[in-house]
């Protein structure tokens, strides 16, 4: 459990630092283009890349969480019982969606790995990993809360918001 803990701080992190750089990126690509007439040329293309990366992460992240949208009031409502029954079926179509993300995902990875950018010298596949890294997370996820909805709870990090 500490393993996954220190993975889930590391993506938070992560994800904090992706949104820094890009906001600094931007940023002064702003400052050059208006101020002085030149810029940066790769900023575009690195903050998509990074934008790209966090709603990946991001989407992982909020699953683990379960701050994702949700409609339950009327199963808790009209049939308490059947919560437990209706979650793992939630989590079962989760994980077939993901399942599909990752293979399309995986496959374009792999397209794309030789079809290099000419502004930032990086493999368009770098875009397409994120869904690959994402649904793998959200696999794993997926599958453990299949077999316990509740599951997970007590790993989440101290501090963090509980609903």
């Amino acid at each position: 459990m500490v393993f996954w803990r220190w993975i889930w701080r590391f993506i938070d992190w992560a994800i904090a630092a992706l949104l820094t750089a890009m906001i600094v990126l931007v940023f002064t690509n702003v400052v050059l283009r208006y101020g002085f007439a030149s810029g940066l040329r790769q900023s575009v293309e690195l903050s998509r890349l990074g934008l790209v990366w966090v709603v990946m992460l991001g989407a992982a992240v909020v699953l683990r969480r379960e701050q994702h949208l949700a409609v339950s009031e009327v199963v808790e409502a009209f049939a308490p019982r059947l919560v437990p029954f209706f979650r793992r079926l939630a989590y079962l179509v989760i994980l077939i969606s993901v399942l599909m993300l990752f293979w399309g995902a995986f496959r374009q990875m792999n397209a794309n790995w030789n079809n290099i950018s000419q502004l930032t010298g990086l493999p368009s596949a770098l875009f397409y990993l994120a869904g690959v890294v994402s649904a793998l997370l959200m696999t794993a996820i997926a599958a453990v809360r299949i077999v316990s909805p509740d599951a997970l709870k007590s790993d989440q990090d101290d501090g963090e918001m509980h609903t």
